[in-house]
C-alpha cells in the first residue's frame, strides 16, 4: 500500500472534540480512493495532515513504506495537493503561476517549461496561458488549480472538492485527465460532496464522519450492501444522516 494511516488523532486547541479520532485508512498504490463526508467530518484535516501541512496529535501514517514523521521532506516530493480554495496569484498570468509554482517544486530550465507547457495543454488552457487568472472563469481556474498539482509530475495526487461549483464541461475535462493520470499509475485520493463523480470515478470510497471511517468500499458494493439504498447518495444519507451540518 502507498498510504496507511494507523489511530491518526488531530485535536485543534480550543475544540471540545477531536477533527480526528483514531482513523486507520490504507490506499492501495494504483487506484482512486473517493474521500466523502458531510461537513466537519474531518476530510480537509486528513487530506492537510498527509501532504504535511499539518501535523497529527496522535497515531502515525506511512507514505510509501516511509515513516512520514521521519521523512517528510521525501514524503511531500512524492505528493501533488490540489486545495478546495484556489492556490493562484490573479494578477499573474496562468503560465507565470505555473512557472512560479514549479520552480517551488525544485523544476528550472528546458524541463520546466516542458512541463507548464504539457500542464496547460492538459487542462485545456493553452490558448489562455498569457491570459491573468483573475480574468479567468470559475471552472478555468479550477483547471488552472489542478494543473500546478501536477508539475513535478506526483506519484500521489490529492484533491479536495476540485470541481466544487464549476461547470459541465470543466467538471468533464478534470475527471478525464485524472483518468487518465490513473491509467498512467499515479494514485488518487478524491475529496468531494459530489456523489455521481465518486460513482463513476473512484475504484473505492470511503465515507467518513466525526473523524473516522464509517464504511468503504467499492461504490457497487456500498450500494449493494445497504438494504434499500439505490445509489450512492442514498448510501451516504443513510450512514451519515438527513440533518444539516452547517455548523460544524
Amino acid at each position: 500500500m502507498i498510504i496507511d494511516l494507523k489511530q491518526l488523532e488531530k485535536r485543534y486547541k480550543g475544540s471540545d472534540a477531536p477533527a480526528i479520532a483514531g482513523l486507520d485508512l490504507s490506499v492501495e498504490k494504483g487506484e482512486i480512493l473517493g474521500l466523502l463526508g458531510p461537513n466537519g467530518a474531518g476530510k480537509t484535516t486528513t487530506l492537510s495532515i498527509i501532504c504535511g501541512l499539518l501535523r497529527p496529535t496522535g497515531g502515525s501514517f506511512r507514505i510509501n513504506g516511509e515513516a512520514a514523521a521521519r521523512c517528510r521532506g521525501k514524503i511531500k516530493s512524492l505528493i501533488g495537493f490540489v486545495p478546495q480554495d484556489i492556490a493562484l496569484y490573479g494578477t499573474l498570468t496562468a503560465r507565470e503561476n505555473l512557472r512560479f509554482f514549479g520552480k517551488m517544486c525544485g523544476l528550472s530550465g528546458p524541463f520546466l517549461a516542458q512541463r507548464v507547457d504539457a500542464c496547460l495543454r492538459m487542462v485545456g488552457l493553452e490558448d489562455n496561458a498569457e491570459r491573468r487568472v483573475d480574468t479567468f472563469s470559475g471552472g478555468m481556474k479550477r483547471r488552472a488549480n489542478l494543473a500546478a498539482g501536477l508539475l513535478h509530475e506526483p506519484a500521489i495526487l490529492i484533491l479536495d472538492e476540485p470541481t466544487v461549483g464549476i461547470d459541465a464541461q470543466s467538471r468533464h475535462v478534470i475527471a478525464e485527465n485524472l483518468r487518465a493520470l490513473n491509467r498512467a499509475g499515479t494514485t488518487i485520493i478524491y475529496a468531494t460532496h459530489y456523489m455521481d463523480e465518486a460513482s463513476q470515478l473512484c475504484t473505492r470510497v470511503a465515507i467518513m464522519d466525526h473523524g473516522r471511517i464509517i464504511k468503504e468500499g467499492a461504490p457497487a458494493q456500498l450500494i449493494d450492501s445497504q438494504a434499500g439504498c439505490e445509489n450512492l447518495d442514498e448510501v451516504f444519507l443513510e450512514l451519515t444522516g438527513r440533518h444539516l451540518r452547517d455548523g460544524q
